[in-house]
């Protein structure tokens, strides 16, 4: 191999400093929330420019190994994952604590949540949604509630609602705040007892939009989870498009085999 052919074999230095800072922080040399060297340190250290060491963190923050917080400096991110817990997260007796699910399964975690009402809307629904709800998609048909979801001031998660426009009209469905155990307690007062669920889970890249309420780093993927609730009737009555953040939330499933 010619000297030139090893200069174009070597990594770009972005890559060699991103690889060193990534094996300190698995090593556990840099811990959970220590803050990482400047770029003017880490540019001085490898003799690079600081351009090139700003390149290097831009790496780990799409790996999700560190955050940047204004005014204080690039920190390795916490691993512990805040996880939606699906198999039980409607049942009766999680609803008894008097806590929605997303608040209970934040404060089980040791974190504390927080839900903004975004919006509540008459709409025209998603084709995915109306198909599910059997509600037509070219007209008003749902009232769509769109909440944002923090633990630990963190945005975690965009959760879209959608009922049936005709039930929901004139009820404290369309209200921000919707009376005791939430909407499913007024879901229960329409006559729909949840019986079954149905979870469809992909990942994808996010929307401009949802990058830029779940202030995701370039490179990081959503979990997209569309619930659908059914009564006793077997009647679809509710759909949910809940959107999580790959890099903080997960997923857990305990289901009986059949």
């Amino acid at each position: 191999m010619t000297p030139s052919q090893s200069r174009e074999a070597q990594p770009p230095a972005s890559r060699i400093i991103a690889k060193a800072l990534r094996s300190a922080i698995e090593s556990g040399e840099l811990r959970a929330g220590a803050k990482l060297p400047s770029e003017r340190a880490l540019a001085e250290q490898y003799g690079t420019a600081r351009n090139t060491a700003r390149e290097a963190v831009r790496l780990l923050s799409e790996q999700g190994l560190v955050k940047a917080e204004q005014g204080r400096g690039v920190f390795v991110r916490e691993p512990q994952r805040l996880f939606r817990f699906g198999s039980d997260r409607y049942s009766l007796k999680n609803r008894e604590s008097g806590l929605t699910p997303f608040r209970l399964e934040a404060k089980k975690q040791g974190k504390t949540p927080r839900i903004d009402v975004v919006s509540i809307a008459n709409e025209e629904p998603p084709d995915d949604v109306a198909e599910r709800l059997g509600v037509p998609a070219d007209t008003a048909s749902v009232v769509h509630r769109e909440n944002h979801y923090y633990a630990d001031e963190e945005p975690v998660q965009i959760v879209s609602t959608y009922l049936k426009w005709s039930e929901a009209e004139g009820t404290l469905l369309t209200q921000p705040k919707s009376g005791p155990n939430g909407i499913y307690g007024r879901l229960e007062d329409l006559g729909h007892v949840m019986t079954t669920i149905r979870d469809e889970i992909t990942a994808r890249m996010p929307s401009p939009h949802e990058a830029t309420v779940l202030r995701l780093p370039p490179g990081v993927p959503v979990l997209e989870v569309l619930h659908t609730s059914f009564d006793q009737a077997g009647e679809a009555f509710e759909v949910s498009r809940y959107v999580h953040r790959a890099d903080v939330t997960g997923l857990k499933y305990d289901l009986p085999v059949q």
